[in-house]
This record gives structure tokens, C-alpha cells and sequence, in this order.
């Protein structure tokens, strides 16, 4: 059995629906020609739609790249060398974004949550009290631990203690799948990617910046980086968006064709509406897997994630057999990645038309899986 035969459950890339596979697919256009430049700004027009965005000097980014390049866009960008920055952890890629700022030369201090709980908000307060922070980052969603964390209330604690503080929202495992009122929490960049719950092939870095973030970008004296500069790059996209043709660097032209289909997809219906059918899905299949004995890694349902769920593997059960055993059965599922819990758990992406079309069945098939992987190693609750 072929991986082209398996259910990809894994925290993405996902599954892609029939339409954004066949707009990933049409024939190479030139980047400067109106057939894309009506592509590309149909995409960057919903993506202020997607981000509920309300201020027209924000600006959507769409960059070949993956969401790891949103980080040393923030890094290249909005951190100047010698800056203070804190780092919110609950996981594996809180603290590699903690790794890419220290790159650039930022003074990083990092609050790392207990393993799956979220930083409490007391420790921001004092954190932000102690010290004056240049930019302030939170990981939307860790997908090393499905943890989700707060976003709303961290930008409205920085905003009291500290308005000057610059917040970065990591969203890599969150924009399409969990609430983001960019304006209204006052956020200043969220990054993001692709491949997860957006719903379409890797390839592109995206993000949403703030009216000060692009203030603080093209006031940078120096620039660190040549690809990931805003100041090269702003012109280009803002130019795209008025459907005015523009160049920096080449487009990936299919890929944005895909992103444009998949946020018509997103927006048809309502965000709210896709949010809290989401929010069930993932509930039921934490439900499905606690009726299995399998408890999960988050501490408490307010930090649980909707797009992914991480289990542990119960006791007695070989972690490396059971995902082999599921694969067989047809479903790809995900190993844990946190450097403390490795080879005691699991993860599964519910997120994209794999969780909000019933019809495709995805997630029963992956509770069935699941069931029959921990009866094969002879478990029973």
C-alpha cells in the first residue's frame, strides 16, 4: 500500500480538496501578466478577510517559502540586533522561533509553560512589567504539543503594561482553524503557512502585518536579510493587491492559484461557523480517543487545540508499532516531536476537508484505526 492510498492525518500538510488540487495544477502563467495579477489579488483581497482585518493600511504577505520563513521575516524585521524579546513556549517550535530571533542578534527570554498547559498570564504581566520588550511572540498553536494558547488575552495584557511591544502571533497550526480578530485583539504580525489548516499544498509563507509593523520594517536602518525584507517585499504585494503588476522575486504561481480557491473555500459560510464545526469535530475525536483509554497531552479543555489532537500512547502500548500498525490500516498519523515525551506520543491533524467533510470519513477511519492498532497489542481499557 502506497502512501497515495493512506488518509494523511498528520498536523500538516493536510489533505487538499478537489478544487485546490486541479488550481495547483493549471499551466504556468508569467507572473506579470493580468490572468495572475488578478490571482494573486483576489488572494491577498480575502486574506484580509480571513484575518478580520479592518484597517486598510495592514497589508496580507504571500511569500514562496515555508512558515519557518515567517520567523526570520520577524527576525529580519521587526527585531533590530540588541532588542528584548519574549518568547511565550509551550513546545518545540516556540522555542525554535526563540532560536531564530537569537540568530539575528535579539536578546531573547523565554517562559516556558509546563508540558500542556499554556504560559500563564500572571508570568506575561511580570515578564513585561520587569523589562522593556521590543516584540512579544506567542505560538497560536504548538503542534509539538496541541496546545493552544490565548492570543486574545496576551495582546491585551501587552497592550496595558507595555503598548509599545510589538505582538507576533505564531499561527502556523491555527489561521484557518482557530479565531484570529487581527484588529480587534490589535495584533501586529501573524505567520503562517500553507500546508495546514488553509488547506493547501506547502510552499507558501503567509502572514498578515499591522499598520506599526510595517512602520517598524521600513524604518529598520540596516537591513539583515535580502529575500525575507519587507522592504522589498511590501512594495510587490501592495502593488499586486491594487492589480498592479509588480516584481521582486518570483511568484510560485500554481500555489497561489491554490491559495485563492482555498480561501474562497474557507470564507463560503462563514468563518465563525467553520470555527465552532471544527471545534466539534476535534472535541468528538478526544472524546472517541478517552472512550479508547487514551488520554491526551493538553491539561485542560480550554488549552486543547481544535486543528490537532496529541495522545499519549497508554501503558503497554509500543509507540513505533502503533503507528505502523494505523499506517497499514490505511491512516498517517504523526509522532511526537517534544523533547520531553519522546516515544510517549502521538499526533493527528484534524483539520481542512478532512475534518469538515463528513462524506470523505476521514476521522472515523482514523478512530477505527486507532481502535484496531491498540487491539493488536492486546489493550483494553
Amino acid at each position: 500500500m502506497s502512501q497515495d492510498d493512506h488518509i494523511l492525518l498528520i498536523p500538516g500538510p493536510i489533505c487538499v480538496s478537489e478544487a485546490v488540487r486541479e488550481a495547483q495544477s493549471i499551466q504556468s502563467l508569467s507572473h506579470t501578466s493580468p490572468a495572475f495579477i488578478s490571482i494573486f489579488q483576489s488572494a491577498l483581497k480575502d486574506l484580509r478577510k480571513l484575518f478580520k482585518s479592518t484597517n486598510e493600511k495592514d497589508q496580507g504577505v504571500v511569500v514562496a517559502g515555508s512558515g519557518t520563513l515567517g520567523w526570520d521575516i520577524t527576525a529580519s524585521n521587526l527585531v533590530y540586533p540588541g532588542d528584548n524579546v519574549l518568547v511565550l513556549s509551550t513546545g518545540f517550535f516556540s522555542d525554535s522561533f526563540a532560536d531564530c530571533l537569537r540568530v539575528y542578534g535579539a536578546n531573547v527570554d523565554v517562559i516556558t509553560a509546563p508540558v500542556g498547559d499554556s504560559v500563564a498570564i500572571s508570568e506575561v504581566e511580570k515578564a513585561l512589567a520587569s523589562k522593556k520588550y521590543s516584540v512579544i511572540t506567542v505560538t497560536h498553536v504548538d503542534t509539538s504539543t496541541a496546545v493552544v494558547s490565548d492570543i486574545e488575552a496576551v495582546a491585551a495584557t501587552a497592550k496595558k503594561i507595555s503598548p509599545e511591544t510589538l505582538i507576533v502571533v505564531d499561527g502556523v497550526c491555527s489561521v484557518g482553524v482557530e479565531n484570529i480578530e487581527f484588529t480587534k485583539w490589535g495584533l501586529d504580525y501573524v505567520l503562517s503557512a500553507s500546508q495546514k489548516a488553509i488547506g493547501v499544498p506547502s510552499g507558501l509563507s503567509v502572514g498578515f502585518l499591522s499598520e506599526r509593523a510595517i512602520k517598524r520594517a521600513l524604518e529598520r536602518p540596516v537591513q539583515s536579510s535580502f529575500f525575507a525584507s519587507l522592504q522589498r517585499w511590501l512594495p510587490n504585494l501592495i502593488n499586486f493587491e491594487a492589480g498592479k503588476p509588480s516584481y521582486f522575486a518570483t511568484p510560485a504561481i500554481q500555489t497561489v492559484n491554490a491559495l485563492r480557491v482555498s480561501l474562497k473555500e474557507i470564507l463560503e459560510g462563514g468563518l465563525d461557523a467553520r470555527f465552532q464545526k471544527n471545534k466539534e469535530v476535534s472535541q468528538k475525536f478526544k472524546k472517541d480517543l478517552a472512550d479508547l483509554g487514551i488520554s491526551i497531552v493538553p491539561v485542560k479543555p480550554e488549552v486543547a487545540a481544535s486543528g490537532l489532537t496529541a495522545a499519549y500512547f497508554p501503558e503497554g502500548i509500543d509507540g513505533a508499532k502503533f503507528i505502523a500498525s494505523v499506517y497499514q490500516k490505511g491512516v498517517i498519523v504523526a509522532g511526537g516531536i517534544h523533547k520531553d515525551l519522546v516515544g510517549k506520543y502521538f499526533r493527528v491533524g484534524h483539520m481542512g476537508v478532512s475534518a469538515l467533510d463528513p462524506k470523505l470519513g476521514h476521522i472515523d477511519a482514523a478512530v477505527r484505526a486507532i481502535k484496531e492498532a491498540l487491539e493488536e497489542q492486546g489493550f483494553k481499557k
